[in-house]
């Protein structure tokens, strides 16, 4: 080791992953009222925007969606496409959005950060303008951990660069040029977050080493900020305030032993092998993600269910191949099926965790009702519409417990389509998140500077 940020890096590996900021900085949780929770799903390759039609519309609803012309539906009235059966018993709570569009991101085949940001995005460091909305929603509802997130990573390049397994830069930004890190499997999640109550010697020892290794670390780069001046002293001074902040997230941690020692997951040996099947590796990520939010750790979860270069394995029906989402965005088909039978085999696979999620949220008590009740699923895609994406559409499924602070349940939303009177961003909708939950931003997220309408504020209609 050359010095001690070398050695951290190495030890702690885990430690960005964790998220620093947990401060509340708009609003603050009661102790007569449960926070609210955030789950943000997103997925690659796009989401067609006829592929969440329901199959039952009428004549006149389909030339009014075909049109892309504003209406509202009422879900009661219809059915679900087939690849959403998983989730039919939670049509009460669902929201199919229809009409955002999202032309300020970075579209074709990524976004990295872009979708949660409403910002031009790439893998530079420089790109990433503000806290993605994840993060912002986080600082509203505080918690140990502040903020939580996992990835199925592609299995060469890309955020990853082939460490699926690892811990590597995420799809969430915690500020200005400061990516957020990701959990790749299930195994090196459990072994991070779940570490200072393991009940294995080693992971103990391993534990207190690094408590130890952070208090030096710490206290020694408080003291070199004090040496130095200018541009440097600022560097080293932010440095040595994100290892505080973790020292205080580890004692908060640690002061709900009891809790995180109860609400452990209960994963089958499987899921820490090295070599898991992409459907395996998402049930796995899904129950770790699952004991952050009931466990308390944490009340905001980004779950990167698949990227565009995430080679697919497991998938029912053609479980000994290995999809390649590009070839499927192509139209190439896979065995016997064709491109969009695995484009609906895919999302099928993504509602199973969905409702998995939601059906354990629905059991556990909380005040009078259940910790669904106060909580809100996200499930969009990366890059908006398509495969080679241009950011006019960004169709959104959203799942909402009943004391949700959004009016927009058991509905198929169209909104106006892009440049007409009405039409709303990517902006827009999260604007809109961020007030119901308690941040009065004016507009979240950079302009569409080819959109000649009003872009900014909330919508209004969707604020109960």
């Amino acid at each position: 080791m050359n010095n001690r940020r070398e050695f951290l890096t190495q030890s702690i590996a885990g430690a960005a992953a964790l998220g620093l900021s947990s401060r509340c900085l708009f609003g603050e949780v009661t102790k007569d009222k449960p926070p609210t929770r955030f789950i943000f799903i997103h997925k690659g390759n796009g989401i067609l925007p006829q592929s969440v039609v329901p199959p039952t519309f009428t004549r006149e609803q389909r030339e009014v969606e075909q049109r892309k012309d504003p209406f509202v539906a009422d879900l009661d009235e219809h059915d679900l496409l087939e690849w959403m059966n998983p989730i039919a018993e939670h049509k009460k709570d669902l929201t199919i959005l229809q009409g955002l569009s999202g032309k300020m991101c970075t579209t074709g085949h990524h976004t990295w950060c872009s979708s949660l940001g409403v910002f031009k995005a790439n893998e530079r460091l420089s790109s990433i303008k503000w806290a993605t909305v994840d993060f912002e929603l986080a600082k509203l509802f505080p918690s140990p951990f502040g903020h939580i997130e996992f990835a199925c990573f592609p299995s060469g390049g890309g955020n990853s660069r082939g460490n699926i397994n690892g811990i590597e830069k995420g799809f969430s930004a915690r500020g200005p040029q400061q990516p957020n890190y990701a959990f790749g499997s299930p195994k090196v999640a459990m072994q991070e977050l779940f570490k200072s109550v393991s009940a294995e010697q080693t992971a103990q020892t391993q534990y207190e080493l690094e408590r130890r290794m952070l208090e030096f670390v710490a206290t020694g780069e408080l003291n070199l900020a004090g040496h130095l001046q200018g541009s440097e002293r600022v560097k080293v001074a932010n440095y040595a305030d994100a290892l505080q902040e973790i020292r205080a997230r580890n004692g908060r941690v640690e002061a709900m032993g009891d809790v995180l020692r109860k609400h452990l997951p209960q994963l089958d040996a499987k899921y820490f092998a090295e070599n898991l099947s992409t459907v395996d590796r998402q049930k796995g990520l899904t129950e770790v993600l699952l004991s952050t939010l009931i466990s308390g750790m944490t009340n905001v979860v980004t779950f990167t269910v698949d990227e565009l270069g995430t080679l697919y394995s497991g998938l029912p029906g053609i479980e000994g191949e290995n999809v390649n989402q590009h070839d499927v965005g192509h139209g190439k088909s896979v065995g016997r099926f064709e491109a969009i039978e695995v484009r609906e085999k895919i999302l099928h696979q993504h509602m199973m965790l969905v409702d998995t999620i939601v059906t354990r949220l629905k059991s556990v008590p909380e005040r009078d009702g259940t910790m669904f009740d106060n909580t809100m699923l996200f499930y969009f895609p990366d890059n908006g519409e398509t495969h080679h994406s241009n950011g006019s559409e960004w169709p959104f499924l959203v799942l909402a417990g009943s004391n949700s602070s959004l009016d927009i349940s058991r509905r198929y939303i169209r909104l106006p389509a892009y440049g007409k009177e009405g039409h709303k961003t990517l902006g827009n909708w999260y604007t809109t998140i961020l007030n119901a939950y308690g941040n009065p931003i004016n507009h979240y997220g950079s302009p569409d500077v080819g959109l000649k309408i009003d872009q900014t504020g909330p919508i209004q209609s969707f604020i109960g």
